[in-house]
C-alpha cells in the first residue's frame, strides 16, 4: 500500500508542478470562477463547448497542492468529453471524495460502486478523503466545472426561448 500511496503522491505533485491545461481560453469561451472561503484557493475555468462536447478547457488559479492537481487533473479527464459523460465523470469522482475510511459511501448512490479504474489518475485523490477539511480543495475544480456547465445550460435555454 505504502507504493501506491508514494506513486498518488507523485502523480499530484507532478500535477501542481507541470499543471495541464493550464492558462485561460480567449471569448466566445466561457469563463467561471470558483474560489474556497475555508482556505483562499482559486480557480478560473475557461470552457469551450462546441455541439455538446467539451472541445477545450483551461484552467488558472492559485492554492494548495490537492486544490491545482485535482484541477489539473480534471481538466485532462473531462477534455473531449460530452457533457453527459463529463457530468458522469464528476459524479464518479464527488462519490469518490465521499467513501469514507471503511469503504462505504456515505451518500445516497450507496448501491454503486465507484470504480477507481475507471478514474484513471483521479484516482490519485482518493487519500484526500482521510483529510475531511481537504475535500473542498480537491473538489473545487469540479464544482467549478459543474458550474460552468450550469451557467452555459442556461446561457442556451435563454437564447431558445
Amino acid at each position: 500500500m505504502d507504493d501506491l500511496e508514494d506513486l498518488y503522491r507523485e502523480i499530484i505533485l507532478d500535477h501542481y508542478r507541470s499543471p495541464r491545461n493550464h492558462g485561460e481560453l480567449p471569448p466566445p469561451a466561457h469563463r467561471t470562477e470558483g474560489f474556497n472561503p475555508l482556505c483562499g484557493d482559486e480557480i478560473i475555468l475557461t470552457l469551450l463547448v462546441d455541439d455538446d462536447r467539451i472541445a477545450d478547457v483551461r484552467v488558472i488559479g492559485h492554492g494548495c497542492s490537492i486544490s491545482q492537481s485535482s484541477a489539473s487533473l480534471m481538466t485532462g479527464a473531462v477534455k473531449g468529453l460530452s457533457v453527459a459523460d463529463a457530468r458522469r465523470s464528476m459524479r464518479s469522482f464527488k462519490r469518490m471524495m465521499t467513501v469514507a475510511e471503511d469503504g462505504d459511501l456515505d451518500d445516497e448512490d450507496a448501491d454503486e460502486p465507484v470504480d477507481l479504474r475507471s478514474l484513471g489518475e483521479l484516482a490519485a485523490l482518493q487519500g484526500v478523503v482521510k483529510f475531511p477539511v481537504r475535500i473542498k480543495c480537491a473538489t473545487l475544480a469540479w464544482n467549478t466545472l459543474d458550474q460552468a456547465l450550469l451557467e452555459l445550460e442556461a446561457e442556451h435555454a435563454t437564447l431558445e426561448g
